[in-house]
């Protein structure tokens, strides 16, 4: 169970994950040495798993996001397995999610620009292994994205 300060400490190591620990101690009313033995507690009961560099995908030259909901066919017995291994081998795909119901997988896969889509889409995606549908979905706008927990 987590207390009140491992709360404070979670909230202000995820607004900034990377403050000195003096600073972060000092934010959540606690000393550096209490502040890290509670991190490093939270980090071996696998509350805290680490810490991670967001890279900006726009910055590097990448304007096309697309969604892609994927049914596979599922007659063959490994068909998830192997979608998700081929998937997994593409770089451009930042995310795999699997669901319950109609849609099988989400891909997100970034792009260069819709030509650079294109190529992917025909030489990559349509080449994935069990895949019987595809919907594409065009990202327009990010309206939220936030990855903190209300602790």
């Amino acid at each position: 169970m987590l207390n009140d300060l491992d709360r404070r400490l979670l909230r202000h190591i995820q607004a900034d994950p990377a403050q000195a620990m003096a600073d972060l101690a000092d934010a959540a009313g606690t000393t550096p040495a209490v502040a890290s033995r509670r991190l490093a507690r939270m980090r071996s009961d696998g509350v805290l798993k680490g810490q991670e560099a967001v890279i900006d995908w726009r910055a590097l030259g990448y304007e096309v996001e697309v969604s892609l909901r994927i049914t596979l066919d599922k007659t063959q017995a490994r068909a998830f397995d192997e979608f998700l291994a081929a998937a997994r081998e593409i770089p451009e795909v930042l995310e795999i999610q699997t669901f319950l119901g109609l849609v099988d997988v989400r891909l997100s896969v970034i792009a260069r620009d819709m030509a650079h889509y294109q190529q992917l889409y025909r030489s990559r995606i349509l080449t994935l292994p069990h895949v019987a549908d595809i919907e594409a979905l065009m990202h327009v706008a990010r309206i939220k994205w936030d990855e903190a927990l209300p602790v």
